[in-house]
């Protein structure tokens, strides 16, 4: 294990199932724990200034652990698709709570996009492994199928993820030192408009946050490897339908698999274009105990954009500690 100058701890965590996963964590063990997913085309670094923040003895003295999840940077890859489908991922994150939490639940389990899709899937399924859930751009399942089979403004949006899906994605994301990827982070690469701003409206935080030293610890990251994240893409079948695929018109999720028992916040940045705000609306439906903060002049990037504001709404939303 390794301590970097924010005593931010790296280490290569083995998970019962043969599966290993890339960890960052930030407090002292033994202390109750919020856990961190992110998602595409990022990764457990992107949560380092709410690791740092959570575990300082004033902000409630966390155990803040966030895992690359597998398929990034030096986490397992596995080649078969079918190794990314819902059931592995939760996997990992349950056997990576019960080593790091033992039997008591995380205080909290927050997540972003891919991240969000896995902490879904687990508080539906293992809801007693965490006391409550924050959720950051990332759509409620039913909600999402539900878009993606009639509501065309969010199948446009969604198209994206047909590229994505594709056998060269890698290969292009990743050419001109990944010139591509870059550009759905700031907004200059039109090709996937459901990752930037419309033209003439990207007025937002990007060219601030997205500085060189950023690009480039980025770019550390991708070169670890594409594939892992493409395939979470290619395993799931929430996408919009093509002439070729038939994608989430041949869905169906069980009722019982969408209700959230546990208290969930989440936070929506109204401007990201590829999860459009009416992902949201309805959603006490499957979420009962719910509470929806919109996050206004923000992207799918607002982690970064804001992480004050994000901090604070996880402040104000963390239930007490027990003594």
């Amino acid at each position: 294990m390794s301590t970097s100058p924010t005593n931010i701890q790296t280490w290569q965590q083995d998970l019962p199932h043969g599966i290993t996963l890339s960890c960052r964590a930030c407090g002292e063990r033994g202390r109750p724990v919020l856990m961190f997913l992110h998602g595409f085309p990022e990764a457990a670094w992107v949560w380092d200034p709410l690791l740092v923040h959570f575990s300082k003895p004033e902000n409630g003295g966390y155990r803040c652990v966030a895992p690359n999840l597998r398929g990034y940077e030096r986490s397992s890859a596995p080649d078969d698709v079918k190794a990314y489908r819902a059931k592995h991922l939760v996997q990992d994150i349950v056997a990576l709570i019960g080593l790091e939490s033992g039997l008591a639940p995380l205080a909290a389990l927050v997540a972003h996009d891919w991240g969000g899709a896995v902490a879904w899937s687990l508080a539906n399924q293992h809801p007693d492994r965490l006391r409550q859930l924050v959720i950051v751009n990332s759509p409620h399942p039913g909600h999402f199928l539900k878009a993606l089979q009639s509501h065309a403004a969010q199948q446009a949006a969604s198209a994206y993820m047909n590229f994505l899906v594709q056998p060269d994605a890698a290969t292009q994301l990743a050419a001109n030192d990944f010139e591509r990827l870059l550009g759905f982070l700031d907004g200059n690469d039109r090709s996937l408009t459901s990752l930037t701003q419309p033209p003439g409206d990207y007025t937002h935080e990007a060219v601030r946050w997205l500085t060189p030293e950023i690009k480039e610890r980025y770019r550390q990251t991708w070169r670890h490897g594409l594939q892992g994240g493409l395939n979470y893409y290619r395993a799931s079948p929430l996408r919009p339908a093509t002439a070729q695929d038939p994608g989430a018109s041949a869905v169906q999720i069980p009722p019982e698999a969408l209700h959230i028992g546990v208290p969930t916040l989440v936070l929506w940045a109204q401007d990201d274009v590829a999860l459009l705000p009416c992902l949201t609306e309805g959603l006490s439906q499957h979420v009962p105990d719910l509470k929806l903060v919109p996050i206004a002049k923000a992207t799918h990037w607002v982690v970064h954009e804001k992480p004050e504001r994000v901090i604070r709404e996880i402040t104000g939303f963390l239930a007490p500690l027990p003594q």
